[in-house]
């Protein structure tokens, strides 16, 4: 009786459903150490991002220029009715923004790679020079007295987001002055951070041109504001993967290996904001909205690109062990389950290697010799397991064609979908044909 019992129970572990059980227990076991991976690169992505903070913190931040803008405070006045029914004269000071008519842009942006430990960060200097005009501000708008206008008070500013990083005296031709840019944006500006110039009504005639040169040090990306009735920016850097951003994409662009060359023109239409308002409205929360500019992109992240891998570790494990099975079904050969648990740690450190591997050689190197480092491990290991040479080269070409088919997902980031669909189409196609004729109730080795 007990010796029956043990043959059923043999039966039972003997039978391809019962053995598909056994290595979805062991694939869910494998995930565990995936996930590990997982972390470790999610903490080494942390510590470049620690690394890029600490370098740009020194030399400069991304870099976001709004403006000129002219700021004209004035007295607004107005009556109301105390408490106790008098009528009070109450006054305050407003502050009217006022835009250029027109406003260029020339700009020239030099790009190095700063290297930190293993970690490179891309840094760039940029030289500007802006230019345009301005209308005499008119404040009858709001119905200014113009004795209550102070011409005094008011100011030429220029917003930079992270003023730090301006390296050099700047001045600002306008008309036939030549006035020297002071530090921040001015009392009657706001809090924002920036440059400006004391102006007063003698600096105005009916129309009037500035220019003026801006150098100053950033990282990441480089970005401006349509503050002209219209407005056009030229700018060329020595970067070859700029990534163009913001409302608004260059109407011309030209980028080689060498660099970029790109163009923008902007009518006043295409933004949300008005030539001319008091603050207070609101308007000013807006701006940021608009801006547009230039990223350095980094063509190939290796942490990005070993996060976005990891997702696909359990079809390698899935498909790599429906390999071996169909081997040990086929071939009427016993492959025991640590068999499977050993190959299927070889490809969890897949991850691993590439990972380590990126961070000193770039992506591309990187996926080629672990995957490789993996293939041969693997096939030399199945030479013994499955009893045959070429039964090992069979798997060391399915691996090939999974490294392979992962790479060009990887790469291609705009078709990863749809190339993922697609093979898993074909891999289920290939499965229910090869397994179309097993029983599944049957013994696996015959």
């Amino acid at each position: 009786m007990a010796n029956e019992i043990g043959q059923q129970i043999n039966a039972f572990f003997k039978m391809p459903l019962t053995k598909v059980a056994v290595l979805g227990v062991l694939v869910f076991i494998l995930m565990m150490p995936v996930v590990l991976i997982d972390g470790v690169i999610s903490e080494r992505r942390y510590s470049r991002d620690e690394v890029v903070q600490e370098v740009t913190s020194s030399w400069g931040y991304n870099q976001k220029l709004i403006g000129p803008w002219i700021v004209v405070p004035y007295d607004y006045h107005w009556s109301e009715t105390d408490k106790d029914g008098k009528v009070v004269a109450r006054k305050t000071t407003r502050y009217a923004w006022f835009l250029p008519e027109s406003l260029d842009v020339m700009g020239k942006q030099t790009t190095e790679v700063r290297y930190r430990g293993i970690y490179k960060v891309p840094l760039y200097r940029a030289e500007l020079k802006f230019s345009g005009g301005f209308s005499k501000p008119d404040l009858s708008t709001w119905a200014a007295d113009p004795s209550d206008i102070q011409w005094n008070n008011c100011h030429l500013v220029f917003r930079v987001s992270d003023v730090r990083a301006v390296v050099s005296r700047t001045y600002l031709k306008w008309n036939d002055f030549n006035l020297e840019f002071q530090p921040g944006s001015g009392e009657s500006a706001g809090n924002f951070p920036g440059i400006h110039v004391p102006l007063n009504e003698s600096v105005f005639n009916d129309s009037n041109q500035f220019s003026f040169s801006l150098d100053l040090q950033g990282s990441d990306g480089l970005f401006f504001a349509p503050f002209g009735r219209d407005t056009r920016v030229a700018l060329s850097g020595n970067w070859p993967d700029p990534s163009f951003k913001g409302q608004w994409l260059p109407k011309d662009r030209e980028i080689t290996a060498k660099g970029f060359q790109a163009e923008w023109q902007i009518p006043f239409l295409g933004r949300n904001y008005p030539e001319k308002w008091v603050t207070g409205q609101g308007i000013e929360d807006q701006i940021d909205a608009t801006a547009f500019g230039v990223n350095l992109h980094v063509a190939i992240d290796e942490y990005r690109m070993a996060q976005r891998s990891v997702k696909y570790a359990i079809l390698f494990l899935v498909l790599l062990f429906a390999v071996l099975w169909l081997f040990e079904i086929s071939a009427k050969i016993g492959v025991h389950p640590m068999h499977y648990l050993f190959v299927g740690a070889a490809v969890c450190l897949f991850y691993l290697l590439e990972l380590s591997l990126a961070e000193h050689l770039g992506f591309d190197t990187a996926y080629l010799v672990a995957s490789a480092m993996i293939i041969l491990l693997v096939s030399g290991y199945c030479v013994s397991v499955l009893a045959s040479f070429v039964r090992a080269l069979i798997v060391a070409f399915v691996l090939t064609l999974l490294y392979a088919y992962l790479h060009v997902v990887l790469v291609n980031q705009d078709y990863a979908l749809l190339l993922g669909s697609l093979g898993l189409f074909v891999t289920l196609a290939i499965v229910m044909f090869a397994t179309r004729k097993i029983n599944w109730e049957g013994d696996s080795t015959g």
